[in-house]
C-alpha cells in the first residue's frame, strides 16, 4: 500500500462457515490467485492470536477452516479478547479493510433482508451504509428477500452499481427483476464512477456482478430452503440455508460458489488497479 500497489480485501466467513472443504479453500486460493494475475494484492482478513489479521498466509487460512467462529463486525472486540480463530463476515473485513486504508473488497454475495422476516436483517447493511469501502459481489445471496434488501439499501443512501449490467444480479442467477442504481461498464469507468461517489461523500459502495454461470431452478430451490428452514434465526440462517441450496442442487450451488466468488475477485482487482494507474 505504501509503493501505491492496489489492494483487495478478502473475507474468510466463506472458508469458516460459507462453504465446505474443499470448496472453502479452493476458493480461498483462487480468488488469491485471481487477484494476483491482475496486478493487485490480495489481503485475506481473519482474527487470529488476538488480532485482526490483515493478509494471510496459506497456513492461517488451513487454520480458519479447521474450525473458526463466525466474526460480524460487533464481534471483533469479543474475538480478540477471546483469542478466537475468527471468520470474518462482509461486515467485520469491510470495517477492517477501512482500518487498513483498503477500500477495495471481494466477495461471493452480501447479506441483506431475509424472506419472510423483513425484522432480521444483516450487519452487511448498516455497515455499508456507514463505511467506505467498495464491496464487489454477485449481488445478495439469493435465499434473501432482493427487493426489501435494496429498498434497505436506498434508505442508507449506499448505491447499487451494476457491473455490465441494468439488473441486480441474484447469486446463482444473473437476473432478480430488480435495477441497479447505475450501470457501470469496464474497470475504467468502474474506477471513476467509485472516486466520484466517495468524493461527493459516499461511504459504501455495492458493485454487483453478474455471475458467470447460471444454476438451474435456484429460485424454486431458495424458496424451499426458506420454507424448511423457518424456525432458524440469527447468524446460523445463512448458513443453513446455503448447505440446504447445495443438497437440493446436488451439489452444483458449491461448484457455482466458487467461482462467481472468484470472479468477483478477479474483477475488485481489475477496478483496484485501474483506479491505481489512474492516480499514478
Amino acid at each position: 500500500m505504501a509503493a501505491g500497489r492496489p489492494v483487495v480485501a478478502l473475507e474468510t466467513s466463506i472458508v469458516g462457515q460459507g462453504l465446505p472443504a474443499p470448496h472453502n479453500l479452493r476458493a480461498a486460493f483462487e480468488c488469491e490467485a485471481a487477484i494476483r494475475k491482475e496486478g493487485a494484492v490480495p489481503a485475506s482478513v481473519a482474527v487470529l492470536d488476538g488480532k485482526v489479521r490483515v493478509g494471510l498466509t496459506a497456513g492461517d487460512l488451513e487454520r480458519v477452516a479447521a474450525g473458526a467462529v463466525k466474526v460480524s463486525s460487533r464481534d471483533l472486540g469479543p474475538a480478540i479478547v477471546g483469542g478466537n480463530v475468527g471468520a470474518t463476515t462482509v461486515a467485520a473485513t469491510m470495517r477492517a479493510a477501512a482500518m487498513a486504508g483498503i477500500r477495495y473488497f471481494a466477495t461471493g454475495g452480501i447479506g441483506g433482508v431475509h424472506r419472510g422476516h423483513p425484522e432480521d436483517q444483516s450487519a452487511d447493511l448498516v455497515e455499508l451504509g456507514r463505511t467506505s469501502v467498495a464491496v464487489f459481489c454477485a449481488g445478495a445471496k439469493i435465499i434473501l428477500d432482493l427487493p426489501l434488501t435494496l429498498e434497505r439499501l436506498e434508505s442508507l443512501s449506499v448505491p447499487v452499481l451494476g457491473y455490465g449490467t441494468d439488473e441486480f444480479p441474484a447469486f446463482y442467477t444473473a437476473k432478480s427483476g430488480c435495477r441497479v442504481s447505475a450501470r457501470v461498464d469496464g474497470p475504467e469507468d468502474a474506477a471513476r464512477m467509485l472516486r466520484a461517489s466517495w468524493d461527493t461523500g459516499t461511504r459504501g459502495i455495492v458493485v454487483a456482478v453478474p455471475p458467470p454461470g447460471e444454476l438451474e431452478g435456484a429460485e424454486e430451490m431458495a424458496q424451499r430452503a426458506a420454507r424448511e428452514l423457518s424456525g432458524v434465526a440469527g447468524s446460523e440462517v445463512t448458513p443453513r440455508l446455503l448447505a440446504r441450496m447445495a443438497e437440493l442442487s446436488g451439489g452444483k450451488s458449491l461448484d457455482l460458489n466458487v467461482e462467481l466468488v472468484v470472479n468477483n475477485a478477479r474483477v475488485a482487482a481489475q477496478v483496484a488497479a485501474a483506479s491505481a494507474r489512474s492516480q499514478s
